[in-house]
């Protein structure tokens, strides 16, 4: 895999990231616990598509 369609891949997986982690804080009240559970789901599989 290219270095290029990495760093796509790292931006394509990075809004979801953001945008999700302030969707996750929003539901759970202020949980910064519940949005670094989520982080770490998404690090994980982004990792994982990486590594393929």
């Amino acid at each position: 895999m290219s270095i290029a369609r990495r760093l796509g891949i790292m931006i394509f997986c990075g809004v979801p990231a953001i945008v999700g982690g302030g969707i996750v804080y929003a539901l759970t009240h202020g949980s910064y616990e519940a949005v670094f559970v989520y982080e770490m789901i998404l690090l994980f599989l982004f990792g994982a598509f990486i590594s393929r």
